[in-house]
């Protein structure tokens, strides 16, 4: 940690900590550990907002944001350092913004790009703690392998519909998160937020409990989750602690690691260019235009890949329902003879569709271009959005 010999408190800061003061666990000295300490938070969005607002709040000296996304309307149902007034800004500005309201004493660094195996290190490496506030396996692994190669703990959270998970993750006092997954799933496998949802709250509860486990870490005090992941189902509202344990034949932090640099993390995770629906080839694209004209003039049969809740919310007329998940066993359900478009949200399951449907000698199969986003912006601008 930061060095607080040299730190001192003002007035007004020894005011607004008081309660702070009263605990014997943190005490005078254990605020000035918090103001000289640094936090860098990858991702400014559902985990980052409550961890960012209590570690300000808190006294937290310099926190890093980086991030590269803008506030969408969306995003407002759980990130609650954001507010409508917000949508259209980047969301590091509008952060920085919330975090002068609650604390102009806090030193504020923002980057505003992707975490990536290029500048990862650079960024980290001056910061005593990092947290990952993501929701992307690539990066997961990224903050991971960074935090382990630079010596330094890493906070972790995930958020998935009611479930959450939290845990503490150091080489030096226990396992990595490579310990505790050695391999990600396969692309697609498992949904994210965007696809799956998250009940609003839930960030909230595991970001603060994250933004709890760096406080202790800071102060010395108390027993971080090193060795544990905490487990939330906030449904039943039940939490489970699991014992996690170093992994001697971790590629990075066991006995002989085999992982001494960054890597290229996307194909790591088995994210290749070939899933991406911008990079399928013209022949199998279709933009929403012209689907809107094909329709008017031919018969085609559609196939919406989305989830039942996703198609209840909006769907192009006579479309069928087939989740994608569901799709390798209802084939018997799509005309082989016609021409048939898939589509989803944005593009990327209906990509993925459409790459199945070839392989089982689907003959005219083309995916919407943008998904049913696209539908509403060039077609038809009643449509709700989420």
């Amino acid at each position: 940690m930061s060095n607080s010999s040299n730190v001192d408190l003002s007035h007004e800061e020894i005011q607004r900590y008081s309660r702070h003061l009263l605990l014997p666990e943190v005490g005078l000295e254990g605020q000035k550990k918090l103001k000289a300490a640094s936090v860098l938070i990858i991702g400014a969005g559902g985990l980052g907002s409550p961890i960012t607002m209590y570690l300000a709040a808190a006294g937290v000296g310099c926190i890093g944001f980086v991030d590269m996304d803008i506030v969408e309307v969306s995003n407002l149902q759980r990130q609650i350092i954001h507010g409508t007034e917000n949508v259209g800004e980047l969301k590091i500005e509008s952060a920085k913004r919330s975090i002068a309201r609650i604390n102009p004493f806090v030193n504020v660094k923002t980057y505003q790009e992707k975490f990536t195996a290029e500048n990862a290190m650079e960024i980290a490496r001056d910061y005593d703690i990092i947290i990952d506030g993501t929701d992307n396996f690539p990066t997961r692994y990224l903050v991971n392998d960074v935090c382990v190669l630079l010596g330094k703990p890493t906070v972790y959270g995930s958020i998935f519909r009611f479930e959450g998970q939290a845990s503490v993750f150091s080489a030096k006092h226990g396992p990595c998160y490579r310990c505790l997954y050695p391999e990600p799933p396969p692309e697609g496998l498992v949904p994210n937020c965007a696809e799956g949802g998250v009940i609003g709250v839930l960030p909230g509860m595991i970001g603060t409990i994250q933004a709890n486990e760096a406080i202790k870490i800071i102060l010395g005090e108390g027993t971080p989750l090193y060795n544990r992941l905490l487990v939330l189902d906030a449904l039943d509202m039940r939490f489970r602690e699991l014992s996690i344990s170093k992994n001697p034949d971790c590629q990075i932090c066991g006995t002989n690691p085999t992982i001494t640099h960054l890597i290229d993390y996307q194909h790591f995770c088995g994210i290749s260019p070939k899933t991406d629906a911008n990079t399928i080839s013209a022949e199998q694209l279709i933009t929403a235009t012209e689907l809107s004209e094909k329709l008017a003039t031919s018969t085609v049969q559609i196939i919406d890949v989305r989830s039942a809740e996703e198609y209840a919310i909006c769907a192009i007329p006579d479309s069928l329902l087939i989740p994608l998940a569901e799709l390798p066993y209802r084939l018997n359900e799509i005309n082989r003879n016609a021409e048939v478009i898939i589509y989803c949200k944005s593009g990327i399951r209906g990509s993925k569709a459409v790459s199945l449907l070839n392989d089982e000698g689907f003959p005219k199969v083309k995916n919407l271009a943008g998904g049913i986003k696209a539908w509403a912006t060039e077609v038809d601008e009643a449509m709700p959005t989420y």
